[in-house]
């Protein structure tokens, strides 16, 4: 849902309102609000988001927050699941994560709900992938399948490389950082039966 105001809405302005459930993000001076989280979504959601913290925290590789708004070049989104390497956590003067993450995400994940436009959420992607993301999943239940964004690298500034990993057996590719963690498309959905 597209929220307009009576002026337009500075991102410094959008960010001194209240949250709304679900939220609201700021794009190209726009407050769209992302639509309710389904039973797929979530599921799949808090599973992966639990897999990644898993096998990345322990060893203070990365670690993965759910609905963490990111705010960074003009924009405030909130992707499903934000990844953040340990060292780019920001923190406060006590050591503790900070409240505010002012930076894109190293790894954005998406998960497609029944109602949400994908151009939109793959428009959220490919702004963070230009501004420093690693890698994006954009992930549809209904389809059973896996888009991977890959960032552009400096020699290959014109590509963007985009894979779409859609067989049971298909083990989908994760940012450099994460390469312990693995996951098969089967085992992703096997979630959805659990």
């Amino acid at each position: 849902m597209v929220q307009t105001a009576s002026k337009p809405l500075s991102l410094h302005e959008f960010l001194q309102l209240s949250e709304t459930k679900p939220a609201s993000e700021f794009i190209d001076g726009q407050i769209i609000q992302k639509p309710m989280p389904q039973g797929k979504h979530s599921t799949i959601q808090s599973d992966l988001g639990a897999d990644i913290n898993r096998v990345l925290k322990p060893q203070r590789i990365a670690r993965a927050y759910p609905e963490l708004r990111c705010t960074f070049c003009g924009r405030s989104t909130v992707p499903d699941l934000a990844v953040f390497t340990w060292e780019r956590i920001p923190r406060d003067e006590n050591g503790e994560v900070a409240n505010t993450f002012a930076i894109a995400p190293d790894w954005t994940i998406e998960i497609l709900s029944p109602d949400q436009s994908q151009t939109k959420v793959v428009r959220n992607i490919l702004y963070s992938l230009a501004h420093g993301t690693q890698m994006g999943w954009l992930i549809d239940p209904e389809e059973e399948l896996v888009f991977v964004y890959f960032a552009v690298s400096e020699a290959l500034a014109e590509d963007r490389t985009i894979a779409v990993f859609e067989e049971p057996g298909d083990r989908i590719p994760v940012p450099t950082f994460a390469e312990s963690f693995n996951l098969t498309v089967a085992e992703m959905f096997s979630w959805l039966t659990q």
